[in-house]
Protein backbone atom coordinates (compact mmCIF):
# COMPACT_ATOMS: atom_id res chain seq x y z
CA UNK A 1 0.00 0.00 0.00
CA UNK A 2 1.39 3.30 -1.05
CA UNK A 3 1.12 6.32 1.52
CA UNK A 4 -0.29 9.62 0.07
CA UNK A 5 1.70 11.68 1.99
CA UNK A 6 5.02 10.29 0.49
CA UNK A 7 3.90 10.59 -2.77
CA UNK A 8 2.81 14.02 -2.20
CA UNK A 9 6.30 15.22 -0.59
CA UNK A 10 8.10 13.31 -3.74
CA UNK A 11 6.02 15.29 -5.92
CA UNK A 12 6.42 18.65 -3.99
CA UNK A 13 10.26 17.78 -4.32
CA UNK A 14 10.41 17.32 -8.03
CA UNK A 15 8.57 20.32 -8.45
CA UNK A 16 10.39 22.91 -6.01
CA UNK A 17 13.07 20.85 -5.59
CA UNK A 18 15.36 22.84 -6.30
CA UNK A 19 14.37 26.37 -5.19
CA UNK A 20 14.03 24.78 -1.56
CA UNK A 21 18.06 23.72 -1.87
CA UNK A 22 19.06 27.27 -2.38
CA UNK A 23 16.82 28.58 0.27
CA UNK A 24 19.15 29.33 3.36
CA UNK A 25 17.99 27.81 6.90
CA UNK A 26 18.59 30.24 10.04
CA UNK A 27 22.12 29.73 11.42
CA UNK A 28 22.65 26.71 13.41
CA UNK A 29 19.47 24.73 12.22
CA UNK A 30 21.21 22.85 10.03
CA UNK A 31 23.57 21.63 13.02
CA UNK A 32 21.04 21.10 15.47
CA UNK A 33 19.13 19.20 12.93
CA UNK A 34 22.25 16.44 12.68
CA UNK A 35 22.44 16.36 16.28
CA UNK A 36 18.96 15.77 16.90
CA UNK A 37 19.30 12.94 14.26
CA UNK A 38 22.56 11.62 15.55
CA UNK A 39 20.64 11.32 18.93
CA UNK A 40 18.19 9.83 18.00
CA UNK A 41 15.65 12.37 19.14
CA UNK A 42 12.51 11.43 17.38
CA UNK A 43 10.72 13.39 19.52
CA UNK A 44 12.41 17.01 19.23
CA UNK A 45 12.08 16.62 15.00
CA UNK A 46 8.80 15.64 15.44
CA UNK A 47 8.06 19.01 17.53
CA UNK A 48 9.57 20.97 14.78
CA UNK A 49 7.60 19.57 12.02
CA UNK A 50 4.70 20.26 13.45
CA UNK A 51 5.53 23.56 14.64
CA UNK A 52 6.67 24.57 10.77
CA UNK A 53 3.29 22.62 9.59
CA UNK A 54 1.08 24.72 11.81
CA UNK A 55 3.20 28.11 11.05
CA UNK A 56 2.67 27.65 7.58
CA UNK A 57 -1.44 25.99 7.73
CA UNK A 58 -1.36 29.68 9.57
CA UNK A 59 0.40 31.50 7.07
CA UNK A 60 -1.60 30.00 4.35
CA UNK A 61 -5.00 30.52 5.94
CA UNK A 62 -3.91 34.28 6.49
CA UNK A 63 -3.17 34.39 2.71
CA UNK A 64 -6.59 32.87 2.15
CA UNK A 65 -8.67 35.34 4.05
CA UNK A 66 -6.73 38.95 2.34
CA UNK A 67 -7.49 37.77 -1.19
CA UNK A 68 -10.92 36.47 -0.20
CA UNK A 69 -11.02 40.22 1.48
CA UNK A 70 -9.50 42.06 -1.80
CA UNK A 71 -12.11 40.20 -3.96
CA UNK A 72 -15.06 41.04 -2.07
CA UNK A 73 -13.28 45.10 -2.00
CA UNK A 74 -13.22 45.14 -5.49
CA UNK A 75 -16.51 43.76 -6.66
CA UNK A 76 -18.69 46.74 -7.70
CA UNK A 77 -21.39 47.64 -5.57
CA UNK A 78 -25.09 47.63 -6.77
CA UNK A 79 -26.86 50.76 -5.71
CA UNK A 80 -30.19 50.65 -4.37
CA UNK A 81 -33.21 52.42 -4.18
CA UNK A 82 -35.22 53.14 -1.56
CA UNK A 83 -38.92 54.06 -2.19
Amino acid sequence: MSNPYAEWFEQLRAEYGDQLRQMPLPDGLPEHLRLLISQGDEDSITLMLKLAWQLGAQAGFAAGIQQHEAKVERQPRIPTVQA
